[in-house]
């Protein structure tokens, strides 16, 4: 209870930080701010709470408030639908009915059916994902979109792991910095909604003393629910392209996600993963693209 209650202060005063008070809709105030962000006191005004039961809240300190005042604070914060949840984690108040809460659970196992699906979806990019973003599967076109996971031991079939530990991540994603940000947010999401599992913070503890850039994600406190977006890519086979994402929580198996990856019809980004299909089908590998491009004539470059 008590890593908890830190981890809840912390979260507070950093989100608490991070608020323009000039769009808070405070009245005219023209104290000098030393620090940046709200003060508690006017934490306390917009949710409607008094300010020593925000101190105390923000101090960790063993309250349980309601709901109502949860999304109260939630709103004076200005959190979006992730860190609303991220915060009830933390103090212990959940909407999910008893005997839909997560349980300790074994290994995850991905059913027959899951892999059938997303071989099923030729053409298209496919990851399914479960807690602490351990990949548990994927199609033949993530694997030659992204990296042959298979090839990986198990242990570190991970989608945050790969991300800040493979250097091949830094070059392959052009907007690499964006997404290292929202694999270490998705994943503090995922620690607030179970703190205990040992693996997730054996992840976490590693990932924070092998990479500065995780740890000081880390230390922000932000979070962040990944359902849709977009990935713009190097490949080096067939260069420049832009992915977009969608993510599916399976019924039934609300620990299990699966992400699929698409491109917009007619754009360059649509015929490189054509021409990446067309490799991973014949198992002939096409040409470099940086080598492609050095031979082409600049007058049929477009």
């Amino acid at each position: 209870m008590a890593e908890t209650n830190r981890e809840l202060a912390d979260f507070l005063r950093r989100a608490r930080g991070q608020v323009d008070p000039s769009r808070a809709g405070l009245p005219p105030d023209s104290r000098v701010r030393r620090v940046p962000g709200l003060r508690r006191e006017e934490v306390a005004l917009l949710a409607g709470v008094s300010t020593d039961y925000y101190a105390r809240l923000e101090q960790g300190r063993r309250i349980t408030p309601s709901s109502a005042v949860l999304e109260a604070v939630g709103r004076a914060l200005n959190l979006d639908a992730a860190g609303k949840a991220h915060l009830r984690d933390l103090i212990g108040v959940t909407t999910v009915p008893a005997s839909a809460r997560r349980r300790p659970v074994g290994v995850q196992r991905v059913r027959p059916g899951l892999y059938q699906l997303i071989d099923a979806l030729d053409g298209e990019p496919a990851l399914i994902l479960g807690r602490r973003t351990d990949i548990l599967a994927a199609n033949r076109m993530a694997r030659a979109l992204f990296a042959d996971f298979e090839q990986l031991p198990p242990g570190q079939r991970n989608y945050a792991r790969w991300m800040f530990l493979d250097g091949h991540t830094r070059t392959l994603f052009l907007d690499w910095e964006e997404q290292a940000r929202a694999a270490v947010e998705s994943l503090r999401l995922e620690v607030g909604r179970d703190p205990h599992d040992r693996a997730t913070t054996a992840l976490v503890e590693e990932l924070r003393e092998r990479s500065p850039e995780f740890d000081h994600g880390w230390q922000q406190h932000r979070v962040h629910q990944r359902t849709h977006g977009s990935k713009r890519l190097h490949h080096p086979l067939v260069g420049d392209l832009t992915v977009a994402y969608e993510t599916l929580t399976l019924p039934g198996d609300p620990d299990t996600t699966l992400f699929l990856y698409t491109t917009e019809v007619g754009s360059s980004s649509k015929r490189a993963l054509d021409l990446l299909a067309s490799w991973t089908l014949t198992g002939s590998n096409p040409e470099p693209e940086q080598q492609r491009h050095s031979r082409s004539d600049p007058a049929q470059d477009h």
